[in-house]
């Protein structure tokens, strides 16, 4: 799997936080970029400050993913970017509550965001750069994908999704020359919290990640060819054991015939 030396990323998200720094650390490993996040002001320092920094074409794209119009146009640019190589999908938000406790139009919007979004422009890259033979889609998820029990279950369940989404994907495209990344971030300083009504400095400080040493780490994962990255998981074998032993599942879980555990308990 190769990606193009020089060629555009796509970041969504990359007005603050992890998305920010995506955008820093490609410019500096010679990526043009295309900027993506609805504050056109914060979108343009950060251009100009990058321009400056490493000589690159830096363009932004103010949009909100959350309007089908906005996405669209950015799912358009992604089909039609010249040299584009690498898409980062992070735009993403949390609620400020929890599914029975917030209002049915933020969770339409988390889901639109977190969800219908990233899917929608993972689509759009898949197609264009499996055409080219190259290129990277990174995705962010989360830990609380495996971890729904310890956080709000329709974000849990918004991340668990995107990993499920890359795993296939990557398995789809594993011929093609494309590489499909899945980042699961543990706590990570970012607006995220603030945003969402949440205060970090409430986490243990060991619990929570700086966001330069998230995207570095991810892009080490990147560079080695990981489908699954992981940053703060110190042993690599459980995540392989977990895998192992889900992969054992599939010949189970699809069969004519009722489980004996369950016939049972029809005939009683």
């Amino acid at each position: 799997m190769t990606i193009p030396a020089h060629s555009t990323a796509l970041v969504t998200g990359a007005s603050a936080g992890i998305g920010a720094i995506y955008a820093d650390r490609l410019a500096k490993r010679g990526h043009d970029l295309i900027l993506v996040a609805r504050d056109a002001a914060r979108l343009t320092a950060l251009a100009e400050r990058l321009r400056a920094e490493t000589g690159r074409k830096i363009d932004i794209l103010p949009a909100d993913l959350t309007d089908p119009a906005h996405l669209s146009l950015v799912a358009q640019v992604i089909a039609d970017a010249p040299n584009l190589g690498i898409l980062v999908n992070n735009a993403g938000m949390a609620l400020s509550g929890t599914l029975t406790t917030s209002p049915d139009a933020e969770v339409a919007r988390l889901i639109a965001l977190n969800v219908t979004a990233p899917s929608l422009l993972a689509r759009a890259a898949a197609i264009r750069l499996n055409a080219a033979g190259a290129g990277a889609i990174i995705n962010l998820s989360s830990v609380l994908a495996l971890i729904p029990e310890s956080f709000d279950a329709t974000y849990s369940a918004t991340k668990a999704f995107i990993l499920n989404l890359s795993q296939g994907l990557a398995q789809e495209l594993a011929t093609s020359g494309v590489q499909v990344q899945a980042v699961l971030p543990g706590a990570t300083r970012t607006e995220i919290w603030e945003r969402s009504g949440k205060d970090i400095d409430s986490f243990p400080s060991e619990m929570v990640m700086a966001v330069d040493d998230l995207v570095d780490a991810a892009l080490v994962g990147l560079d080695r060819g990981e489908t699954v990255t992981i940053p703060p998981l110190a042993d690599l074998a459980d995540w392989e054991t977990m895998q192992t032993a889900r992969l054992a599942l599939g010949p189970q879980l699809s069969k004519r015939d009722v489980a004996a555990r369950y016939a049972a308990s029809a005939t009683a």
